[in-house]
């Protein structure tokens, strides 16, 4: 197993498994969870949704080539408890955010299941590729029990790529860790070709499937061992397993003056008009950091 500067939080590790075709991201989100957790004062049911949600942004996230492009997931419900769930990833900043019924919330329990919370509901899952080349989109419905499974839908619907993805996420009183392991099979052995076989059930999945699904959720949150450990305990008796450290992982909220300038900047003057305050001006605030931007135009 090649061997890198160790891995423990908040940055992916890319690994790769050749003699089976396989391919697969690891990552344990700390401090930039409690970050982007700290722009709301989310419930204990919200908090874990969000987690989730944040860690398979950057495990698919971190299957972007180009740093420019952007990987955008959300989830958008039809009279659910949580009426929007939105995060991305680009060149390593991740953001997420979600808006939410806090009185029907408070109806549903402890802990209400998917379905209790999303209703029904549909997954859109972008990818927006840089350079002029373009976005592709998959839809599935966010069925299951966790938004894991809808995830593990979209690659074999969407890209017809098998896909096994386990999360974990522990919260509490001292905070939120979070964690998640994806790992692919590619039928050709190489990224960028035609996949013509894609079978779930090609004994090289099969094995890989049942190598990563055997990891534990302690193990997944447990920062004390390291991204690296934990695929070398997974596959250790592979001849061969490739590791490569991805993106730092960082806040990223994109929000600034400049940019809601522009946007305002599109309105008629009626609009704008309606929009000031007595003072004249027009105040923007941001739902993933949750700033106040005063603009004046």
């Amino acid at each position: 197993m090649t061997q890198t500067n160790e891995i423990f939080s908040d940055q992916v590790l890319n690994f790769t498994i050749p003699v089976r075709n396989a391919r697969g991201r690891a990552v344990r989100l700390d401090d930039v969870l409690e970050t982007i957790l700290s722009a709301h004062d989310y419930p204990p049911a919200i908090t874990l949704v969000l987690a989730e949600a944040l860690v398979l942004t950057a495990l698919m996230g971190g299957l972007v080539k180009q740093d420019d492009g952007q990987m955008t997931m959300q989830a958008q419900t039809d009279g659910g408890v949580i009426r929007l769930l939105a995060c991305d990833f680009r060149n390593g900043e991740l953001r997420g955010y979600v808006d939410f019924d806090a009185d029907r919330l408070a109806e549903l329990g402890a802990n209400p299941s998917l379905y209790a919370l999303f209703g029904k509901a549909y997954l859109a899952i972008t990818f927006d590729r840089s350079g002029g080349k373009g976005r592709y989109q998959g839809i599935v419905p966010l069925e299951g029990e966790s938004l894991s499974e809808a995830c593990e839908a979209y690659f074999v619907q969407s890209e017809q790529l098998p896909t096994l993805i386990r999360v974990g996420v522990h919260s509490n009183g001292d905070g939120c860790v979070a964690a998640g392991l994806l790992v692919q099979h590619l039928p050709d052995g190489e990224e960028g070709k035609e996949r013509l076989h894609v079978r779930l059930d090609h004994p090289e999945w099969e094995h890989v499937a049942i190598m990563a699904g055997s990891i534990r959720h302690e193990e997944l949150l447990d920062t004390e061992l390291s991204m690296e450990a934990l695929v070398w305990r997974l596959f250790h008796e592979e001849e061969e397993v490739r590791i490569l450290s991805g993106r730092q992982l960082t806040r990223g909220c994109r929000c600034t003056v400049e940019h809601y300038e522009d946007v305002l900047s599109r309105f008629g003057e009626a609009e704008l008009t309606d929009m000031r305050d007595e003072t004249g001006l027009i105040h923007v605030n941001c739902a993933f950091c949750s700033r106040n931007f005063p603009i004046s135009l």
